[in-house]
């Protein structure tokens, strides 16, 4: 057994779908525990009945539409009219456009590839150092998963059952929060480097509000039918999708409907197949160790070793940390939040503040080796080393250890609704 499952990890180093290789552990686990394989294809006909899964291949193809539409151009020139005039307000503009862009795409690496071109050289020419500018940008691709309607939290609530809308809410000030405090950087930073800065003009802000007014009607139209009680996730993830689509095609016309369209539905179907293939399979291993009782023996062992509740969240953020590091944030969902999810229980832990500390964790394995996604698409598209990225954002990953730090040991950062 040994032997097999070295196999098998071997096989997902050398680029093997991560689907195969889930199912062939999935029957290979299923035969050693003697039990029924047929719990794999349960657990998929389970998941395709979850009335939120439709949401998923909804507004990933409302961020394939928006991300080739030219929108990250539109929220660069609004979100510098607002804030370039301020010390490190292109740093700041980088953020913000990149977090927003990010929670309508849900994919760091798209924001990366569409943003780090265009930013990069406004920084540079800006007198922005390089170790800074690439520290950032490939810091703020993977900010905006916090944010509705992030594909992290509509992942994570299929997976562990949390109502979605709560976890958006709860999501809202610890991601407010980190913008705040790499923001607070980037302006010392600003200073540091004798940035100069543009006058504030009522009239380019006016200007890029005209541009962008149906981009900035659209998280309106979000925040308002979710947190007002109005529509449900799907029906917001239909609206959203038909939205874009609307402005992309008809009002902007940066998408034409015969050249354009099945392209971009060719593309939002191979990334949607591959999340629900994987999503699928890891659901079906889950049951299989649940029947074989795994996490019930994880949680003796914890029990009898950790005594306390805080001891419980350092040890879970070390491990969430080398999760992390080691696989990609929709992997590491569905395969390891069913294990930590009745062990946090047991330690009185919020399921829905457990959920912002484990994307929190994910967020930030986004931009640790070895397999930091981050890291290795921003040295593809900048043409910069690993190890020279690494080194630019580790300021940048001391400021997010300090947050993540706030926000599991202050639980009212990602519960405060709950006091209304």
């Amino acid at each position: 057994m040994i032997i097999i499952i070295f196999l098998l990890i071997l096989l997902a180093i050398l680029g093997t779908p991560l689907f195969a290789v889930m199912g062939a552990g999935g029957l290979i686990a299923s035969y050693s525990a003697d039990l029924s394989p047929s719990n794999l294809i349960i657990e998929m006909y389970r998941l395709v009945s979850q009335p939120s899964l439709v949401a998923i291949p909804l507004f990933t193809f409302a961020g394939m539409i928006l991300s080739c539409g030219g929108g990250s151009k539109r929220l660069i020139k609004l979100f510098n009219a607002l804030l370039g005039w301020m010390p490190g307000g292109l740093a700041i503009v980088t953020i913000v456009t990149c977090s927003a862009f990010t929670a309508f795409t849900g994919a760091s690496g798209v924001t990366i590839i569409a943003l780090g071109g265009l930013l990069y050289p406004l920084l540079e020419h800006a007198n922005y150092r390089d170790r800074f500018c690439l520290g950032l940008l490939t810091t703020s691709g993977s900010l905006g998963l916090l944010f509705p309607p992030s594909m992290a939290i509509l992942l994570y609530g299929i997976v562990s059952g949390v109502n979605i809308d709560e976890l958006f809410l709860s999501g809202v000030i610890p991601g407010l929060l980190l913008l705040f405090m790499l923001s607070v950087f980037s302006i010392f930073s600003a200073r540091k480097f004798h940035v100069p800065t543009h006058e504030f003009s009522l009239k380019e802000i006016f200007s890029a509000i005209r541009c962008c007014i149906w981009d900035i009607m659209l998280p309106i139209l979000i925040f308002t039918g979710i947190f007002g009680g109005f529509v449900t996730i799907t029906e917001v993830a239909a609206l959203t999708a038909a939205y874009v689509l609307f402005v992309e095609t008809v009002i902007a016309k940066k998408i034409h409907i015969i050249k354009d369209l099945p392209r971009i539905m060719i593309d939002t179907t191979a990334l949607v197949g591959s999340i629900l293939i994987i999503l699928g399979i890891a659901m079906g291993l889950t049951n299989l160790l649940i029947d074989s009782q795994l996490p019930m023996k994880l949680l003796a062992i914890v029990e009898q070793n950790i005594d306390s509740q805080l001891q419980f969240l350092i040890l879970l953020n070390i491990f969430l940390l080398i999760v992390g590091a080691m696989m990609d944030i929709f992997s590491a969902i569905v395969v390891v939040v069913p294990l930590i999810l009745p062990l946090a229980v047991r330690y009185n832990i919020d399921p829905v503040h457990l959920g912002i500390i484990f994307l929190a964790n994910l967020e930030i394995g986004y931009m640790t080796p070895p397999v930091g996604i981050n890291l290795f698409i921003a040295s593809q598209r900048f043409g910069q080393p690993i190890l020279k990225l690494f080194k630019s954002t580790f300021p940048f990953l001391i400021i997010m250890l300090l947050w993540l730090g706030l926000i599991t040991y202050f639980p009212l950062l990602s519960t405060w609704w709950q006091q209304f």
